[in-house]
């Protein structure tokens, strides 16, 4: 989750992790599974699955847009973690210690994104954000041997955390990671022409504020018919709250809502591209371009 322009504000309760916004660790909502199972949909309009790392579901430390917790962990259980690849698994247990975990991909999500590379046949990637390397592992475990993800985050921190499991998977030759501003090295990829056009598929898990100012350089680099996959487009399901039911969400959720909100309607007028916005997660829209 990086990528983010030097002096973003945001407001006093949050800290910036990777580039990101987000709050502070003792204000983060954290429930066991029994604990959400007791609580009301109306309570919340999303259901955060998260357990001590000694749990059956350790690990997952993830905002969902779906509700009911009975059924997120048979999707996980039934679909998910048997799939789930021996690194990718310690590298989440690993992450569900660290204080920002609630920025961790959902494992839910991961796996769909490795069908659908593996679906593209995709080889060139790019990933804006990566936080421990959650998904970034799972990306480089779907494309081929040749394969090659340019990743990049406003700092290496983080990702340290992921590295071991990343070279423990033998995928490590794949990752190009570049640390800085995200807008400043697309201009940098830019500049050299034989990028232009060249990318299969492009994830983005950064500061959300930048993600319409990303938009137009991820435009000239994915290919035609390649895939932008922005995350968290449903904001923990705030993009259909009324100003009353938002006031309940912490700050930095109130604060970056109205980027979400203009990306969305910005990305549903842009003739330039096909997209859906998946249900998944906390949100993910796909965007194809086509022309």
């Amino acid at each position: 989750m990086a990528g983010v322009e030097a002096k973003t504000e945001v407001p006093v309760e949050e800290v910036h992790v990777n580039g990101t916004a987000k709050q502070e660790t003792s204000e983060t909502s954290t429930t066991t599974t029994e604990e959400a199972s007791t609580k009301s949909d109306e309570q919340s309009t999303t259901k955060v699955v998260k357990t001590a790392a000694k749990g059956r579901h350790a690990g997952v430390g993830e905002k969902t847009i779906l509700r009911n917790v009975g059924l997120m962990e048979y999707i996980l259980e039934s679909s998910v973690y048997p799939r789930e690849h021996e690194q990718l698994k310690e590298l989440r247990l690993e992450t569900a210690k660290h204080p920002w975990n609630m920025m961790l991909s959902p494992a839910d999500e991961a796996r769909f994104l490795q069908v659908l590379l593996k679906l593209m046949n995709a080889k060139k990637t790019m990933e804006i954000g990566v936080y421990t390397g959650y998904s970034l592992l799972a990306t480089a475990l779907a494309i081929p041997e040749d394969g090659e993800i340019i990743a990049m985050d406003i700092n290496r921190d983080c990702l340290n955390v992921g590295w071991p499991s990343i070279e423990k998977a033998g995928v490590a030759h794949k990752i190009d990671f570049r640390e800085g501003p995200a807008l400043e090295l697309l201009d940098v990829i830019l500049a050299d022409e034989k990028h232009h056009d060249s990318f299969d598929f492009i994830f983005v898990d950064a500061d959300k504020n930048n993600y319409i100012n990303y938009h137009p350089k991820l435009l000239q680099l994915v290919k035609v018919g390649g895939l932008i996959a922005y995350d968290n487009t449903l904001w923990n399901g705030t993009v259909s709250m009324t100003d009353a039911e938002l006031e309940e969400h912490p700050k930095y959720v109130r604060h970056y809502k109205p980027f979400i909100m203009e990306l969305n309607k910005f990305l549903a007028e842009d003739s330039r591209i096909d997209l859906s916005l998946v249900s998944i997660g906390d949100g993910i829209t796909l965007c194809r371009r086509v022309v």
